[in-house]
């Protein structure tokens, strides 16, 4: 393909990508004895290369455009057809579900969503739960490379707000460069791969210590890096890991909260957590926001007389700091320690506070999705200067000309972003409504689709099940999925007339 004299469009190495990733669970079958799910993953991931080899070798000889226009397109392309491909063995192992249900399942993975419509996970075969578990994961790398290769020079993805602050910068889009998209997201997955890898690796060999047995510990690691909060149990709470694992996904979860993390992009300034804006209001929210549930825990268990219990109280604010934080990465595991503080107090914990988390999301260019910390630190900054000028209506602002950036023109850009969202969001919210859900699942499905935050949607609703879903709401929140993954601006983008001359 691209080492070789001929190219193969990109979508087709995804597919072909896709059927090599068939191995793993094609080998983990294999060693389980399990001959039925070795045969659908083998059939699958044979027949996926084959028609996928066919159609690259009748594409091969197109010159491959490299226009933004182009490029946006693919992307929305194979973010339609892979999950396709990685729902045939799926809907094969799983009779109790419908190959729509599987396409489902598989949107949600590669998303990094982790809304799961299996309501048994007891009798999945395992295979099914590794592959799911690697879709998740590898859908988190996509996004990754997608973010450096492509949506950074085209000031999108977050980028576009960057732009706005750095001193000399243009805000207009750059050209991609010379040659096709498949040699750009080459390049830049040979960077990024190598460093993702490693740390989901670091985190396996750290949950296999704690006790998880090795698909438990890899299904956690790569959902943890991939934010898809994809599991093999029922819930987190059932990791034999137990309070260590959870450290250790609590350290990890830190990742997305800014991609100075792993230092990928080009445009990273270096700076250290304590100077890191998206760190410093993570800390803030983390910090506060559990705070005021231990708070109202702590003042419910006062009515019951629980309040002497120092174990229930130590657990509930764990829980707390643990979930908060998994929401805001817009990862969706719950800690063990969630029902206990609830349990302590006797009062349940207003899932609204957690939903408002998933909207705020992580880091630019991370595998988080949301409104993202960047964008939302911008407009709070813009709202202290106006307060300061309620006061004072003639002052200067000072800080230098990077913060007063912030102030105007990168705040400019995340409030534009921010209601386009929310006009999305409600767009959504009108759109479940009119197909017969209630407006508190609606409501959830709606934050959870566009955050990419699929337990989210439990979050008003603890019995609410993603299996009951019809397909014609399977379909919407698919769209929507796609939607939150790459982001509104990308949409935006193609409805540009400007953008298509290019």
């Amino acid at each position: 393909m691209q080492r070789t004299g001929l190219r193969f469009p990109t979508t087709v190495n995804l597919v072909l990508i896709t059927s090599v990733l068939m191995l793993a669970p094609l080998a983990h079958a294999i060693w389980q004895e399990d001959w039925r799910a070795a045969r659908a993953f083998f059939y699958s991931g044979a027949l996926s290369a084959v028609i996928a080899v066919m159609v690259g070798l009748a594409l091969a000889a197109r010159a491959a455009p490299a226009s933004s226009t182009a490029v946006l397109v693919r992307l929305l392309l194979a973010y339609a057809l892979l999950p396709a491909v990685m729902a045939a063995p799926v809907s094969l192992l799983v009779p109790s579900i419908s190959y729509g249900q599987a396409y489902f399942e598989m949107m949600s993975s590669l998303t990094t969503t982790g809304a799961t419509v299996l309501s048994d996970v007891a009798t999945v075969p395992e295979s099914v739960h590794l592959w799911r578990a690697i879709c998740g994961w590898a859908g988190g790398l996509l996004i990754l490379v997608v973010a450096v290769a492509i949506l950074e020079p085209m000031k999108l993805g977050g980028f576009e707000l960057e732009a706005a602050i750095a001193p000399g910068r243009s805000l207009r889009r750059q050209s991609l460069g010379g040659g096709g998209t498949g040699e750009r997201l080459w390049h830049h997955a040979r960077n990024v791969a190598p460093v993702y890898a490693a740390l989901t690796a670091v985190l396996t060999f750290g949950l296999l210590l704690a006790g998880d047995r090795l698909l438990v510990a890899l299904s956690h690691a790569m959902s943890v890096m991939s934010t898809s909060a994809i599991t093999p149990l029922e819930s987190l709470s059932e990791a034999k890991s137990g309070y260590a694992g959870e450290v250790l996904i609590f350290l990890f979860l830190l990742l997305a909260l800014s991609r100075n993390s792993i230092q990928l992009s080009r445009s990273e300034s270096g700076r250290g957590p304590l100077r890191d804006p998206e760190y410093r209001l993570a800390a803030v929210i983390v910090l506060s926001v559990s705070g005021l549930l231990f708070a109202r825990h702590f003042f419910g268990a006062v009515d019951v007389e629980e309040q002497g219990n120092l174990r229930a109280a130590a657990t509930a604010l764990w829980g707390g700091l643990f979930n908060v934080l998994s929401f805001l990465s817009t990862t969706g595991f719950e800690s063990r320690d969630w029902a206990e503080a609830r349990d302590w107090s006797g009062l349940e914990t207003p899932g609204l506070i957690l939903l408002l988390l998933c909207l705020v999301g992580g880091g630019v260019a991370t595998t988080a999705g949301g409104v993202k910390l960047l964008r939302v630190y911008a407009l709070y900054k813009h709202g202290v200067r106006e307060m300061q000028r309620l006061i004072h209506p003639n002052s200067v602002g000072g800080a230098g000309i990077t913060a007063r950036r912030i102030r105007r023109e990168g705040a400019l850009i995340a409030w534009v972003f921010l209601m386009m969202f929310l006009l999305g969001m409600s767009l959504l919210l009108l759109v479940l409504t009119a197909l017969g859900q209630n407006f508190d699942d609606a409501l959830a499905l709606s934050v959870a689709a566009l955050s990419n935050t699929g337990p989210a949607a439990q979050l008003l609703n603890p019995e609410f099940s993603y299996t009951a879903l019809d397909p014609a709401t399977r379909a919407v929140l698919s769209v929507a999925m796609v939607f939150g993954r790459v982001e509104v601006l990308v949409f935006v983008s193609l409805l540009n007339p400007d953008f298509w001359r290019r």
